[in-house]
Formats: C-alpha cells, sequence, structure tokens
C-alpha cells in the first residue's frame, strides 16, 4: 500500500460521508490544540441506519487502501459513531445527539476545513 496523505485520507473520509447522504460535514483541524488527532471530521444522519451506513462506508473506502482504524466506538446504539485513524478522528452522529452534544462548539479554537471542494454538487 502506498503512502497515503493525512489530507488524501480526509478527502476520502469526507467523501464517503457525502455519498451517504451524510449531512452538516464538517473538518476541524485540532493538530495544533492537541495529540489527539490532526483532524475531526463531524457529520450527522437523519436515522441510526443512515449514521452506521456512513461510518461502514467511510471504513469501507479506506480499507480498499489498507488503512483500518486504530479503534471504533458506537455501533451498538449508532446516535454516536466513532472512528478513530489516529491522524483522524470521525465522529458520525445522529442528529439529536450531535445536537445535544456540540461537539464542533467545544473545538472552536480548531481551525475550520473547507469540506465543500469534497461534495458533491446537488
Amino acid at each position: 500500500m502506498a503512502d497515503i496523505t493525512t489530507e488524501k485520507k480526509l478527502e476520502i473520509i469526507i467523501r464517503a460521508i457525502d455519498s451517504k447522504r451524510g449531512e452538516d460535514i464538517q473538518a476541524i483541524g485540532i493538530g495544533d490544540l492537541t495529540i489527539l488527532a490532526d483532524y475531526f471530521v463531524i457529520a450527522n444522519g437523519g436515522s441510526t441506519v443512515q449514521t452506521k451506513a456512513m461510518a461502514e462506508e467511510v471504513e469501507f473506502k479506506l480499507s480498499q487502501l489498507g488503512i483500518e482504524p486504530h479503534h471504533t466506538e458506537g455501533y451498538g446504539a449508532n446516535n454516536w459513531i466513532v472512528l478513530d485513524y489516529r491522524d483522524i478522528v470521525v465522529h458520525i452522529f445522529y442528529k439529536e445527539t450531535r445536537d445535544q452534544y456540540k461537539l464542533e462548539r467545544l473545538w472552536s479554537d480548531g481551525k475550520s476545513v473547507d469540506v465543500s471542494q469534497y461534495l458533491k454538487d446537488e
């Protein structure tokens, strides 16, 4: 497997979520704020079935490149699924759960990444 840049991995993740109609996709650069990761990707779906489909699509697309998550969490309830790829941590929420936790507000000091370049035009 060829080495893949963090930015390319970010693009693949965002495109995978978008392909499953993920809503309000945000990427936040947090590398200057924490050692947890370089980026958080946050998105939500309108149902727990959709959140699971988005997470599975991210895992599928990256596994095709030989990239497996270091850790996953939340597949049981499917209302907040976390995929930890070390440099990028993906948070996929059920909409109401995202509204409750407001994760992007907690990381508002991070650098917002323009994800529009990766999204399909409607």
